[in-house]
């Protein structure tokens, strides 16, 4: 399918040249780089990035995302004071930390999450950290490790709706995925929880609505929706190119679901504008 002239972002590598060279320098890996991110010149342009902590490797295998599926490596004991130099070098005050799925980890990589968000945090109370984790396999423990962490949003994405999993992400569960996201907010009802959908991968509009009602019913607070852009022709397909004026639709729905905070359109990926709510 030929893309429309709505998707006509251009990448401007020139912008991200400084940002790359420092995360560089410090062994910091990124999702913008290692998803293909379309927003990739934006964000790094701006000082931004959502840094990927545990290396580049995933244990999964999903047919919409670019992260390699290679075996990982061990854990790096460094990486947290790391991933502090590189933030107080950006001088963010709102910083986003993901990983890949890490099944060969006997915590699924929470306690790590939790080093990494205490070294951040210790450089200054003001600093907000929003994490965007996998599903720990469904592990409670691992679970309530993460739930007693530091972060101020806790963000994993459902990423499309039930009837497309088998095809999308087969070794994932849509019902474990509510239920995590639950589980965070009745552990902190406080803290602001997140998910978001790709659409374009074949959904229904009912589908759509139903899966934010899922949400909505797990008390998820901010939600976001984008387009679905295959990484490559060994990806699932796109099969619809949702266009802005149905984008509305879906941020308007949302609001009136109970949203408290919406960001629906082509570009939107998970991490994109984070820090405005």
């Amino acid at each position: 399918m030929r893309k429309p002239p709505w998707l006509n972002k251009k990448i401007d590598l020139t912008r991200c040249r400084a940002v790359k060279e420092l995360l560089r320098g410090l062994r910091i890996h990124t999702v913008c780089e290692n998803a293909l991110c379309p927003n990739i010149s934006e964000c790094f342009g701006c000082g931004t990035a959502t840094i990927m902590i545990m290396g580049q490797n995933c244990t999964r295998a999903c047919r919409f995302c670019a992260v390699s599926a290679q075996a990982p490596l061990p854990l790096d004991d460094d990486e947290p004071l790391r991933v502090r130099r590189a933030v107080e070098a950006l001088r963010l005050k709102y910083v986003v930390l993901t990983s890949p799925t890490r099944d060969d980890l006997a915590d699924g990589g929470a306690g790590h999450f939790v080093k990494v968000i205490d070294r951040v945090k210790d450089i200054s109370a003001a600093v907000r950290v929003e994490v965007l984790v996998p599903d720990f396999g469904g592990d409670r423990a691992a679970w309530n490790i993460l739930s007693a962490a530091r972060a101020d949003v806790i963000a994993h994405n459902i990423e499309t709706v039930p009837s497309l999993y088998k095809e999308v992400r087969d070794r994932a569960s849509y019902a474990r995925s509510l239920k995590l996201l639950k589980f965070m907010k009745d552990n902190s009802p406080e803290r602001l929880t997140k998910s978001g959908l790709m659409l374009g991968l074949g959904e229904k509009p009912r589908e759509v609505e139903s899966a934010m009602q899922d949400l909505r019913r797990a008390r998820v607070d901010i939600f976001t929706a984008g387009q679905y852009l295959a990484p490559g022709k060994d990806y699932c397909p796109v099969r619809e190119y949702i266009t802005p004026e149905r984008f509305r639709a879906v941020h308007d729905m949302a609001f009136s679901l109970g949203f408290k905070h919406v960001q629906a359109g082509p570009y939107v990926r998970s991490s994109y504008r984070a820090g405005t709510y």
